[in-house]
């Protein structure tokens, strides 16, 4: 059986916010049209949202309200 694809959002970004760094993943598999949230800190903790999103843009406003939370 082939692996699927993975498919990158051109959003994906490491950022700062209030001094602390984030790593924003938002990804797909070519197969399957919502995207997927990870966001791993600077500690190296990785938080994998359970939902997944219809459009890359909705995942990155979303990781961006939870951060700013």
């Amino acid at each position: 059986m082939e692996e699927p694809n993975l498919i990158e959002s051109e959003l994906s970004r490491q950022i700062t916010i209030d001094g602390h760094e984030f790593r924003i993943n938002i990804c797909r598999i070519d197969t399957v049209p919502q995207w997927s949230l990870e966001v791993v800190d600077e500690n190296g903790t990785s938080t994998v949202w359970d939902d997944l999103f219809d459009t890359d843009q909705a995942a990155l406003s979303e990781v961006l309200r939870a951060i700013k939370e």
